[in-house]
């Protein structure tokens, strides 16, 4: 083989194996254009309580114009797609939430690049009937004992393992169904309370003391399942334990992630204030390693 032919070969050889790597890659990074991504999930992705709102959203979504996926849209150069809502549930992701609202499904394509989102805090109100139920028991005790760990025992955590993980599961493999080329990720839900009761804090959170423990290890319980879900399905799970311990509702102003029942500077109570939506977004950007 002559020089001359040799080196056309090593040419034709390098053009394939570039090739082979341009087919690899999605369409929108060959082409240098901003990946499509599509924000799902429930008030604490919509910012639900922070200012000012989104005014594209449906109202009764209560969407935030700096929630975190607007945050990670614009750290990262992606063209975001918000569809999260205030109070969706994994059914809301293939049924309509609310009248003329679309079901959250819908917003995905083949076309759809990353995918993120929180869910499964609202199914079965489980969380949210916790706090309120765990409230008005601290009220009547004056935040003496835990009477809400007496009065409902591990039921909260039964409809976790029964009822939410099994619909997590789902609605992660229905979004991987309509958005198979695209990475999917799911976050935990930031803490809501420390692990032991603080002095000061049922002036702002009225939950007993002996009952401060119990809604923690009933967080850490949901945000397991959570956790599990994504592993089944093949998404990634974006930790934020870490992260928000020492930022729970029971901090003060500036150092809180997420805003108190009373006192706080939401609108909508119990929810992450404009911080934590920033944290959410830096700890996502890290765990998908985007820029």
């Amino acid at each position: 083989m002559s020089l001359r032919t040799r080196r056309l070969a090593s040419l034709v050889t390098a053009a394939a194996t570039l090739a082979g790597i341009g087919l690899a890659l999605p369409a929108q990074a060959q082409a240098g254009s901003p990946v499509n991504y599509v924000a799902l999930g429930d008030s604490y992705s919509a910012g639900s309580g922070v200012l000012p709102l989104d005014l594209g959203a449906p109202l009764l979504c209560a969407r935030s114009s700096v929630n975190y996926p607007h945050d990670l849209a614009a750290q990262a150069g992606l063209n975001l797609t918000d569809v999260t809502c205030g109070g969706a549930q994994t059914k809301d992701f293939a049924g309509s939430q609310y009248p003329g609202v679309s079901p959250q499904l819908a917003a995905l394509s083949p076309s759809t690049g990353l995918v993120t989102m929180t869910i499964g805090g609202n199914d079965s109100s489980t969380f949210i009937d916790a706090i309120l139920a765990c409230g008005s028991a601290g009220v009547a005790t004056l935040g003496f004992g835990h009477p809400c760990r007496s009065i409902y025992g591990s039921s909260f955590d039964n409809t976790i393992d029964n009822t939410t993980y099994p619909a997590l599961k789902s609605a992660l493999a229905a979004v991987r169904a309509k958005a198979p080329d695209a990475k999917v990720a799911i976050l935990g839900y930031p803490w809501i309370v420390p692990s032991q009761a603080v002095p000061g804090c049922f002036a702002k959170m009225p939950i007993a003391s002996g009952d401060i423990p119990y809604l923690r290890d009933l967080q850490t319980h949901l945000n397991s399942a959570v956790q599990r879900a994504a592993a089944d399905t093949g998404a990634t799970y974006v930790d934020m334990s870490a992260a928000s311990d020492g930022h729970d509702a029971c901090q003060p102003i500036g150092t809180r992630w997420i805003e108190p029942v009373l006192f706080g500077t939401n609108y909508v109570p119990v929810h992450p204030n404009a911080l934590g939506e920033a944290a959410m977004a830096a700890q996502a950007a890290d765990a998908l390693s985007l820029g």
